[in-house]
């Protein structure tokens, strides 16, 4: 094997214009097969994260009317649903896929948050548990975080993100200045960010609606004190950190499904209407992906074509190469070689041509992948497996297509082969 190797590099060398033609269409097969597939793994990765977003893995899991989430402030919510305890809150961590859940209450405002005037128009007011802002990855910018005495004593006090903060105090720092939520004054304790930002892609109204009306700013306030603001017996929503971002719907569903058995809730009965649900991001970023794979599988086949095309041109130079050296294999034949040995030399040198061309092509796809990304500004992410499977399949290629050249040299008459001119 390893002497039929040498000898495949030798002819190749000898003839290196030849063999370069003669790998080209292999070259630019699997070149872009790998740029599209590269292409389309980017943008799946980019799709992925616009709907989850910056990598945290949070689900929400709250209560639903029908298809549509439930509102506090305009939704009746019925007597029987209870608020989630500390327990619940334990058993839903206990998940393999949950890392850390949250229990939060939450409230978009339009014109109850102020600082001397200025509003802060459609941001949210959120009473949080001491693991909402673990759970969301926020990292602490100025000052602190709310302690236990701010929950065991009702503290009025607020924890401002970036955004919120230069809406309301847009001279500057903002710790130990107040903010007036519903006429009730609260003191800012710390400011936050969080760890990644997220600069999501609006392609649609949908979108603006999803993201965009989230971006007013956040106001954080200790869960305890809701009650002075708001209802008491509020019900919460759940925010769960899942492990990973496949465990996700698991997560949401097992949440919810724990959330409905502890309020009575029988998801089987149509009449119950309300109930609690995961926000299955995971699941949209999956269908929003299908909808393009039609399109993807052609985009492969047709570059497809151009391997179809590739592995003729290695029929045809070696079928001229078995031509060219019919005295040689004839030769070869009368001292002893037998067919075996003669075959596999042949699908050895072809096997040889096709998986260099494999290489160069896998090489040239990376390139044209990032040509594609820079022209195209769209994201690439180069796959390592689909680079071993297009080096193999182009190896397979050329011991398909070089079988019948090594067939037929494999049987010439030896005699007639050395009286060859």
């Amino acid at each position: 094997m390893l002497e039929n190797i040498r000898l495949s590099f030798q002819g190749i060398w000898a003839h290196k214009m030849r063999s370069f033609l003669t790998m080209l269409g292999i070259i630019i097969g699997i070149a872009s097969i790998i740029a599209i597939v590269s292409t389309i793994k980017g943008t799946n990765e980019q799709i992925k994260q616009n709907v989850i977003g910056a990598g945290n893995n949070a689900v929400q899991i709250q209560l639903y009317q029908g298809d549509y989430e439930i509102e506090p402030a305009y939704t009746e919510i019925p007597s029987k649903i209870p608020v989630i305890t500390e327990e619940v809150r334990q058993q839903i961590e206990a998940f393999p896929e949950v890392e850390e859940a949250s229990l939060v209450y939450r409230r978009q405002e339009y014109d109850t948050v102020y600082n001397v005037g200025t509003s802060l128009a459609g941001g949210e007011v959120l009473g949080i548990d001491t693991h909402y802002l673990s759970v969301y990855g926020y990292k602490v910018a100025k000052g602190r975080l709310f302690v236990d005495r701010d929950y065991d004593s009702f503290r009025k006090v607020a924890i401002l993100d970036t955004t919120a903060s230069e809406t309301l105090f847009p001279e500057g720092n903002p710790l130990g200045k107040t903010v007036e939520i519903k006429g009730e004054p609260f003191v800012v304790v710390g400011l936050v960010e969080q760890l990644q930002e997220f600069q999501p892609v609006i392609n649609s109204q949908e979108d603006y609606y999803m993201y965009v009306q989230n971006q007013s700013g956040k106001v954080f306030l200790p869960s305890s004190v809701w009650p002075i603001l708001y209802r008491y017996d509020e019900p919460q929503m759940v925010v769960a950190r899942a492990a990973s971002t496949d465990d996700m719907t698991a997560a949401g569903k097992k949440t919810a499904d724990l959330l409905n058995a502890n309020a009575g809730i029988d998801t089987n009965n149509e009449e119950d209407t309300i109930r609690y649900k995961g926000q299955d991001l995971l699941q949209r970023a999956k269908e929003l992906q299908e909808l393009s794979a039609s399109t993807n599988q052609q985009l492969i086949w047709i570059a497809s074509i151009s391997l179809l095309v590739g592995g003729i041109g290695v029929m045809n130079i070696m079928l001229v190469s078995v031509t060219e050296r019919t005295r040689e294999i004839g030769l070869k034949k009368a001292i002893g070689a037998r067919k075996r040995k003669i075959l596999a030399q042949f699908l050895t040198e072809a096997a040889v041509l096709t998986s260099l061309g494999g290489l160069l092509g896998a090489a040239g796809g990376i390139g044209l992948a990032q040509i594609v990304s820079r022209v195209s500004e769209s994201p690439v992410s180069i796959s390592v497996p689909a680079m071993v499977f297009s080096v193999v399949f182009s190896m397979l290629i050329g011991i398909l297509f070089g079988l019948l050249p090594s067939v037929k040299a494999a049987n010439l008459n030896p005699i007639e082969a050395l009286r060859y001119e």
